[in-house]
């Protein structure tokens, strides 16, 4: 796919034009190498943030790889992400000392400052919020990581400073 024809086809998930020439020196490096699908995904998310439907309908061409394994694989891999992702990532832990500890509270607090769910992006790609099984700090309760850093012993009143940290 030419960059003509994707700016035709309004592709505008390649974003710019220095994007797509980098994707592109990628796959002639590695065309026709299936066995490098996933090395490509990773370095194409590393160019985008994420994997736009455009880039891997590329990747499936230029490797020759069906559009169904590419996306076997990307949704196999929780590495992987479909949709633009925030520059901070907030993970907060629903293990059982957490819960214990009320981070349903601390859940419902982030919710109402970022105006978005778990699973969700905010508008201006601030933040990614996330759910996960455990972080490992049971002792710090309830928990919440943002990017690599560890918010421990958290109350719904100290979310929004927490979140001002981040910008």
């Amino acid at each position: 796919m030419a960059l003509e024809q994707v700016k035709q086809e309004k592709c505008t998930e390649f974003i710019s034009d220095g994007m797509y020439h980098k994707l592109e020196a990628l796959l002639q490096k590695d065309k026709k190498s299936p066995e490098m699908l996933i090395f490509v995904l990773q370095q194409a998310q590393n160019i985008y943030g994420y994997l736009p439907e455009a880039v891997l309908l590329r990747i499936s061409e230029a490797l020759d790889v069906p559009k169904a394994k590419i996306y076997g694989v990307v949704t196999f891999y929780s590495q992987f992400h479909l949709k633009p992702r925030g520059r901070n990532v907030i993970r907060v832990c629903q293990g059982t000392a957490c819960h214990v500890r009320g981070v349903s509270r601390i859940v419902g607090k982030i919710k109402e400052e970022l105006g978005v769910n778990v699973g969700e992006t905010t508008e201006d790609l601030r933040f990614t919020f996330e759910s996960v099984a455990c972080i490992g700090a049971c002792g710090l309760a309830p928990v919440v990581m943002i990017n690599g850093d560890t918010h421990g012993r958290l109350t719904a009143d100290k979310v929004p400073l927490i979140l001002s940290l981040y910008e």
